[in-house]
């Protein structure tokens, strides 16, 4: 099941444990059965703080939970075989199950400590989904932490009809006690403020009695984390402020374009940009998604940014790095089937679509590599694209026309999204040639047809572009005096990672410049 590097990297990890687990395997006939056995087997063989016991009862087979020996912790379960994206969690709950602290802040653990509540999570997963281990192991280490806490992992691809039974088409989906809970990816801090419903506003009440910053940075995405990197370097005093870290990279999984890096995951980059940030002196802030901008009402004086949760922040100087998202179709049908059928990421989802027919929105680079990848999962791809032409590189176009489950149908207006009012059954589109308008049978559409910026809570206080981007000049400098903008959020050329970090750099060094003329 390992082979002997992981078997070696494993042993390793393994020896960090302090107290003796127990792995209870709840098993049947099955082969994915007879593969789990295998897997903990040799997780039993390699360390003497870990005993398998194959006789579990859950009526989920095969899963196994893991448990500490002679000492009380919430459930661990994972239903399915956490290998591919899931292997860490699965490692991860070995090492915090077995005594080896989490990497968590003090105030997070004793806020996890003091839930009181009874909290039974599952969460549904495909191992092919980038995003899913962020919450897994969030949500893990919750239980290990507090035993009130219970939390199983299902992975999607094994228990089919329960998927099919609570209509499931979007991944990680999160119940909390039998009632939905959450969509898509969510950090730990994020689970802990929906659970814990006092955090908000004491959140509110520490950002608020925040002295104002020299430069504050609105946005972590690579432009956000590179200036703030830039600024903390020059000594003056730096906050940064997101919804996120790691912005829309933690929605990409392969990258291959990042100068010296040959190939890494958007979630690895973005952890790397945290920590990187986190090595110099930076006020990092998330959960918080800017409202509005009033700039300083003469130079020099204090720009303030206020937020969703009513929280307001000042600095001298404003970075502007809120990036972008994904452009919808705005078509009727959309919104109402979003994670029904309805979807932006065929890497987290298109293994719940196994076997079925699906429509890929979008002839760019984005859209034929979804319709690549998908190919290899579902029964049939149709892929739409509006113009005469296909956009994306030759070398995509030719591994497209190789496929045979792809049909290409061009200058195609997609018109609605048809569904049974619980799902997506098709959709309907209309020929720009001919005006004539055809219906597609399918079960899932995946939508990728570029980016929108995160601009709408800016218009009227900065110009910005037709398309709604920050206008910036060659130093990143805005209409305001002393807001500064970097990123894909902006009318730079080419909208790529390497580029935002550069941009970003390029902000930081006019903001400091900016601050130095300034002269306090």
């Amino acid at each position: 099941m390992l082979d002997a590097t992981l078997k070696s990297q494993l042993k390793t990890y393994l020896e960090w444990l302090t107290k003796p687990i127990e792995i209870v395997a709840s098993l049947d006939e099955s082969e994915k059965s007879q593969e789990m056995l295998t897997l903990l087997k040799e997780i039993e063989s390699l360390s003497d703080k870990v005993s398998l016991d194959a006789a579990g009862n859950d009526s989920r087979k095969p899963s196994f939970v893991v448990k500490r020996v002679g000492e009380e912790i919430g459930e661990v379960r994972f239903a399915g075989i956490p290998m591919g994206h899931e292997f860490t969690s699965l490692i991860l709950a070995l090492l915090q199950t077995g005594g080896h602290p989490p990497k968590v802040t003090p105030e997070m653990i004793e806020q996890i400590k003091g839930l009181t509540t009874k909290l039974h999570f599952r969460t549904y997963i495909s191992l092919s989904c980038q995003n899913c281990p962020d919450v897994v192991q969030a949500l893990n280490t919750m239980a290990i932490l507090n035993p009130n806490i219970s939390h199983t992992m299902i992975d999607g691809a094994i228990f089919m009809d329960e998927v099919s039974q609570l209509q499931i088409m979007s991944v990680p989906t999160v119940f909390l006690n039998d009632e939905l809970f959450g969509q898509g990816r969510m950090t730990l801090q994020e689970i802990l403020a929906k659970v814990d419903t006092g955090a908000s506003a004491r959140e509110v009440d520490k950002l608020n009695a925040k002295e104002a910053f020299d430069v504050l940075i609105v946005g972590a995405g690579p432009a956000g984390s590179a200036a703030a990197i830039y600024t903390a370097r020059k000594g003056i005093r730096t906050g940064i402020i997101a919804e996120r870290l790691g912005g829309q990279v933690q929605d990409t999984l392969s990258i291959e374009n990042f100068i010296a890096t040959i190939e890494t995951e958007g979630p690895k980059l973005a952890m790397q940009l945290e920590e990187h940030i986190k090595a110099y002196d930076v006020d990092i802030m998330s959960l918080q998604c800017a409202k509005a901008l009033i700039p300083a009402a003469e130079k020099g004086g204090l720009h303030e940014v206020q937020f969703e949760s009513g929280a307001r922040l000042k600095a001298k100087s404003v970075i502007l790095s809120t990036g972008a998202r994904w452009r919808e179709m705005n078509v009727p049908g959309e919104k109402e089937y979003r994670s029904k059928g309805v979807a932006y990421c065929p890497h987290c989802d298109g293994p719940l679509f196994k076997g079925k027919k699906v429509a890929v929105i979008g002839g760019g680079n984005s859209g034929v590599e979804a319709a690549i990848d998908l190919a290899g999962v579902v029964s049939h791809v149709t892929l739409l694209e509006f113009g005469s032409e296909l956009r994306a590189d030759a070398v995509l176009q030719k591994k497209l026309a190789s496929l045979p489950n792809v049909e290409v149908i061009k200058e195609a207006q997609t018109t609605e999204v048809l569904g049974d009012g619980q799902k997506v059954v098709g959709l309907a589109y209309k020929d720009r040639k001919t005006d004539e308008m055809h219906k597609i049978e399918l079960a899932g559409i995946f939508v990728q047809i570029g980016l929108v910026p995160n601009t709408d809570w800016l218009k009227g206080t900065l110009e910005l572009s037709p398309q709604g981007e920050i206008v910036i000049d060659n130093r990143c400098k805005t209409s305001v005096d002393g807001i500064f903008a970097a990123g894909d959020v902006t009318t730079v050329p080419y909208k790529q990672i390497v580029i935002a970090v550069g941009e970003g750099a390029k902000a930081a060094l006019s903001s400091f410049d900016y601050l130095i003329r300034l002269g306090n």
